[in-house]
């Protein structure tokens, strides 16, 4: 499997590493990823009388697209997860840190179409389906099968990264099935964010005299430009550095020590991982346009309870423009949480913190 470079992580969300070797101990030979994954999905087993644990596709506007629905009792809030990128799911991922959320929530990985499983199973869906609005109808979509078969009113949304335009979009059209919106590293005005995350990369490279760095971010300069002139190569070049320098994961220069993770996961195959790869790449190119356009500075109400989980060092999505934003809109409760030894992948980076958070400002909204 080809290990791909730094400038395929984009918009916070990267790329397939190589499969790594994992041994047992330091007298036996590697043990073979499959072999791995089995023992990972032995330990994470749900064996709750009345858990549910589940990897399924199901029927969403024309094409079957993948879920895994886990939880300790299927009486518990639903959670949708809406995984970033585009075209990065979360789900391979998700078996480092959401166990715990399992004893409080039904927790659904979702698979958007020409991400992940999804992709791997359809391929490229028509590029006329990769838009926001599409993947809005996606989701209203899944909600109302798992509202459906879990006989809830209601659920819990958690939008990050590119999902976070997904799941405020659905807060602003669809709040009465809704006990709160989650957002995480959360887009709102993406010309104003992409330029912040360029001068903090321009700013610690030249304070770290990185003469290579400084060269290739001036290179970039007006960044990122007039809507239009936004290229996977030129947002490539930005994220190259912005992740050296944390502004993706506060205090480390690479995204590998997630990336791998990918290929123990219990849900995926080799194909699946291989797979996604292509289809990072096909999401990224088909929907980066779409990326550019966002901006929901308009958005100033929103009719359901909004908790903003924010990284400290976050300049993947800016978390200045974030709080701006956040601290002039209307909801019926709202809170911002910040994560202060975090950027853009809090959920991995402060576990116990976010689930704390999770459990204590999330879940009572479930009864409110």
């Amino acid at each position: 499997m080809k290990r791909r470079t730094a400038l395929t992580t984009l918009l916070g969300s990267t790329l397939i590493a190589s499969p790594i070797p994992v041994r047992a101990d330091a007298s036996n030979p590697a043990l073979p990823r499959d072999r791995v994954a089995a023992i990972i999905r032995n330990n994470q087993r749900i064996v709750a009388p009345n858990g549910v644990e589940e990897l399924r596709t199901i029927p969403v506007n024309g094409i079957e697209q993948w879920i895994s629905i886990r939880g300790s009792d299927r009486k518990n809030p639903l959670l949708l997860f809406i995984h970033g990128g585009p075209g990065s799911p979360t789900m391979p991922a998700a078996w480092t840190f959401q166990r715990p959320w399992e004893d409080f929530f039904t927790v659904v990985q979702w698979d958007q179409r020409g991400a992940g499983k999804t992709y791997a199973t359809n391929g490229a869906p028509p590029a006329s389906t990769m838009n926001l609005n599409q993947f809005v109808d996606d989701a209203q979509t899944v909600i109302a099968y798992l509202l459906e078969r879990f006989g809830q009113r209601k659920l819990f949304v958690l939008g990050h990264s590119w999902g976070s335009s997904v799941g405020l979009e659905l807060a602003r059209r669809r709040p009465e099935v809704m006990h709160a919106y989650i957002g995480c590293g959360q887009m709102i005005y993406s010309s104003r964010s992409e330029h912040d995350g360029f001068e903090f990369a321009l700013a610690a490279a030249r304070a770290d005299r990185n003469a290579a760095a400084v060269r290739e971010l001036e290179a970039l300069a007006p960044y990122p430009g007039p809507l239009g002139t936004l290229t996977v190569e030129r947002i490539s070049a930005q994220r190259k550095w912005l992740m050296y320098y944390g502004g993706l994961t506060f205090g480390r220069k690479d995204f590998t020590y997630d990336a791998d993770t990918w290929q123990l996961s219990p849900e995926y195959n080799e194909r699946d991982v291989v797979m996604t790869d292509r289809g990072s790449l096909f999401s990224l190119t088909h929907l980066l346009g779409a990326v550019e356009r966002t901006n929901f500075n308009a958005v100033t109400e929103l009719r359901v309870p909004t908790i903003m989980m924010i990284g400290r060092h976050d300049y993947a999505t800016s978390h200045r423009v974030t709080a701006e934003w956040f601290s002039m809109l209307r909801a019926p409760k709202k809170s911002a949480v910040w994560y202060e030894n975090s950027a853009h992948m809090m959920m991995i980076e402060e576990p116990g913190r976010f689930v704390h958070h999770l459990v204590s400002g999330v879940l009572p909204l479930a009864n409110a």
